[in-house]
């Protein structure tokens, strides 16, 4: 089974994080929480609680075969962190499976890379990856096969972001 990396920090939409996850390990995938110290733990914007896995400068790209993005106010905060831009920017430049939803999306405008993607993301940013020149939808899921990407809009999508990122691991 695959071993899924996922960027995120406090202030992340709780179930745009523990929804995937839940997918992901319940169809026998193992997800990393990477953030700035292992042993910490993270909030999300409505109680949720997790423990991070992984330190941001301790994860290798190789270790893993795909990664996830939560939205919320996670991806805004982390994206000023080069760190984080250049783990992303890896995982689009291999073509191992992307998925991100709702404010997830907005790493890839950091990237320098969105000119390339197909996608969809919240209302607000759908503006600012289009003007990064992104091919952008208002659908519940847009799958980018070329790059192995999946996104979403919202929590309300999360059924058919979960389905389509399972179906890319097959």
């Amino acid at each position: 089974m695959s071993k899924i990396a996922t960027l995120v920090t406090s202030g992340y939409e709780d179930s745009e994080l523990t929804s995937p996850k839940k997918a992901l390990e319940s169809a026998g995938h193992t997800v990393d929480i990477i953030e700035n110290a292992s042993n910490n733990k993270i909030y999300g914007e409505h109680g949720d609680e997790q423990d991070i896995n992984v330190d941001i400068d301790d994860a290798k790209f190789d270790d893993y075969d795909a990664l996830l993005l939560p939205g919320g106010g996670s991806p805004d905060a982390l994206r000023v962190d080069e760190r984080y831009v250049n783990f992303v920017k890896n995982f689009l430049m291999s073509n191992k499976p992307v998925f991100a939803i709702c404010h997830g999306p907005q790493f890839f405008i950091q990237t320098g890379l969105a000119n390339s993607l197909k996608l969809t993301a919240y209302t607000t940013i759908r503006y600012d990856l289009f003007y990064a020149g992104a091919e952008v939808l208002d659908q519940s899921v847009v799958v980018d096969k070329k790059h192995k990407l999946v996104t979403s809009r919202t929590p309300d999508d999360l059924d058919d972001f979960n389905r389509e990122s399972l179906n890319l691991l097959k």
